[in-house]
């Protein structure tokens, strides 16, 4: 799962943060199956119609596609544009709030990518 998603965001935005996150990885690269709705739900102790919810918001986006009686695969050039939307997200939403604690806090940018680096 994305870290910065946290634990209070639905459970299916979770889910597809870690789905989001696999694909970003190579984990699952164009033409490979995604684990199935129950196997999904088991593994994370969810509900199985969340696990669909989460399938289903990818299928929306262009990511994935069912083969009905077989599974959901990843589609070519998913990672991509899952990477370009996901950056825009991360640039639009999460780094504004980022940036704000970050000032909130009286921290330096520059020292804290200092520390992560150095």
């Amino acid at each position: 799962m994305t870290a910065l998603n946290g634990d209070d965001s639905p459970v299916y935005i979770r889910l597809r943060g870690g789905i989001s996150a696999a694909i970003l990885r190579g984990d699952y690269v164009a033409g490979d199956q995604l684990p199935s709705v129950r196997a999904l739900a088991a593994e994370h102790g969810a509900n199985p119609l969340t696990v669909a919810k989460a399938y289903q918001s990818f299928q929306d986006d262009g990511y994935v596609e069912v083969r009905r009686g077989v599974g959901m695969f990843v589609l070519p050039g998913a990672a991509e544009r899952l990477r370009v939307a996901e950056r825009a997200m991360f640039v639009n939403t999460q780094w504004p709030r980022i940036r704000d604690h970050i000032a909130l806090l009286g921290l330096d940018a520059a020292d804290l990518l200092e520390r992560e680096t150095g």
